[in-house]
């Protein structure tokens, strides 16, 4: 039987509203072409209503040619009646990085951390998650493991061994939703509103904000070219966190020489604070050999940032720590709390993706391809800007820092660049200091080379046009 709804409060009339809606079930198909309609009879009778109201709604439909009478047959929907439905919205943008803003999908896009997405072997990965599904323990359907599936974290350990040097036990290991809840976790654990936290100055803003949320006190610690600039430390302090990107600058791209490490290592240990090492693009290195992590250098005073947002892609949403022993348990009841756990099939799949060398097979793979983007990137400023740019971080990662002589990205040139279909991201943006003012984020892991070269033009051009 039809589902009408009929109601006598309306001032419509009854047999408009069963007219109405019997016209849009023919319209978007739920009534097909050539399909019966109940009899009169029926219908009036499920309805509480009139015979004669059904008639007439009846009459109405045949008249205006959405069904048609076959005398002794019935009221059959007209085979011309059917309107199509809409194909349903698929939506196509981006997303910011670092924001919640949408990009229109057109838009050139140098934001920074952003994968060549087109190129992640879905296939493969489509294998790893559907041999998980099917092969997981059904306790793996429930309530899982706050601190992560034990397969995965094991896998993780000696991963970090063979790809970063990192010795740790899998117990020290913290399976979280991305990087972003890795360091929501540390402010929680650490931080309170007396509590000072250390960031390197610029850094990323998201890190900036996290924080804020939990302390009143954060003091910028200057970068230069080679990154965190120890020697600007208040030796007096007694932080509770100092936060650092020493493998890849964010957003500068500094990489830290050793002497600052140890530097850093003996100021944790003298002012008794943790340092938290964000490690968010050291697989792509292209100039050197890459660094000992500080966690290597102590495990007890360091906390460990992953994710794999960068390596595979960012909707995954996994991450982890590496803690040092006394803070698990604190990390593992806020993680419970957060969300209990991270999911556990997309857990087992990355165990197996590792396991099988697909993990490395694939970092290899577009190492290589974000090395030829970098030169292609490098090679078009100096076409389009000969002379012009500063370069900064072009050694390592999926993103450089462009300097422009006699420029300032105020908020309404970003607005008129944006406008043109370029997003960019200034500097300034991540810094609480002055010195930025001049200076763009250009991501290129994402870009191929004629649609870096279009966007730079279409950039040359609102600076030449600048008010």
């Amino acid at each position: 039987m039809l589902f009408i709804v009929i109601d006598k409060e309306r001032k419509r009339s009854i047999t408009s509203q069963i007219y109405a809606q019997l016209r849009k079930k023919i319209l978007c198909g739920e009534l097909k072409s050539g399909e019966r309609l109940p009899s009169t009879r029926a219908l009036s009778k499920d309805l509480e209503v009139s015979r004669n109201t059904v008639l007439t709604a009846f009459d109405m439909l045949v008249s205006e040619g959405y069904a048609r009478s076959a005398p002794g047959s019935g009221i059959y929907v007209s085979r011309a009646a059917e309107l199509p439905p809409p194909k349903p919205l698929r939506a196509d943008y981006s997303a910011a990085s670092l924001s919640s803003e949408r990009l229109p999908a057109n838009t050139i896009n140098f934001d920074s951390g952003i994968p060549a997405l087109q190129l992640f072997p879905r296939n493969k990965w489509n294998r790893a998650v559907s041999r998980a599904f099917l092969e997981a323990p059904a306790s793996a359907l429930g309530y899982d493991d706050p601190q992560g599936r034990p397969e995965l974290r094991q896998t993780l350990a000696a991963w970090l061994e063979r790809s970063r040097g990192i010795r740790c036990d899998p117990e020290q290991i913290v399976v979280t939703s991305g990087a972003k809840q890795g360091l929501t976790l540390v402010a929680k654990c650490l931080l309170d509103r007396n509590g000072e936290a250390y960031l390197e100055d610029p850094s990323n803003c998201n890190v900036r904000q996290i924080f804020s949320y939990h302390t009143n006190r954060i003091t910028p610690i200057p970068v230069d070219r080679s990154g965190i600039v120890t020697d600007a430390l208040p030796r007096s302090g007694a932080p509770k966190l100092l936060f650092t990107t020493p493998s890849h600058q964010f957003p500068m791209g500094g990489i830290l020489p050793v002497q600052r490490r140890l530097e850093l290592v003996r100021f944790a240990r003298g002012s008794g604070c943790y340092l938290v090492e964000d490690d968010y693009d050291s697989e792509f290195r292209y100039d050197g050999i890459p660094l000992s992590s500080l966690f290597e250098l102590d495990g007890s005073r360091v906390i460990y940032v992953g994710t794999f947002s960068k390596v595979l892609f960012p909707s995954l949403r996994l991450g982890y720590l590496v803690l040092p022993y006394p803070l698990v348990g604190q990390f593992v009841e806020w993680k419970r709390l957060a969300d209990h756990h991270s999911n556990s099939i997309n857990q087992l799949a990355l165990n197996s993706f590792i396991e099988s060398g697909e993990l490395e097979r694939h970092i290899s793979r577009m190492k290589k391809i974000y090395n030829r983007r970098r030169c292609a990137l490098l090679s078009l400023l100096e076409e389009c800007f000969p002379g012009q740019v500063s370069v900064f971080g072009e050694a390592a990662g999926m993103h450089i820092v462009a300097g422009f002589q006699g420029v300032t990205f105020t908020p309404e040139l970003v607005r008129r660049i944006r406008e043109e279909g370029v997003y960019i991201v200034p500097v300034a943006k991540h810094s609480a200091l002055d010195g930025h003012a001049d200076q763009v984020i250009l991501g290129y892991a994402q870009l191929d080379p004629a649609k870096m070269k279009e966007g730079l033009l279409k950039l040359k051009q609102c600076l030449n046009t600048k008010a």
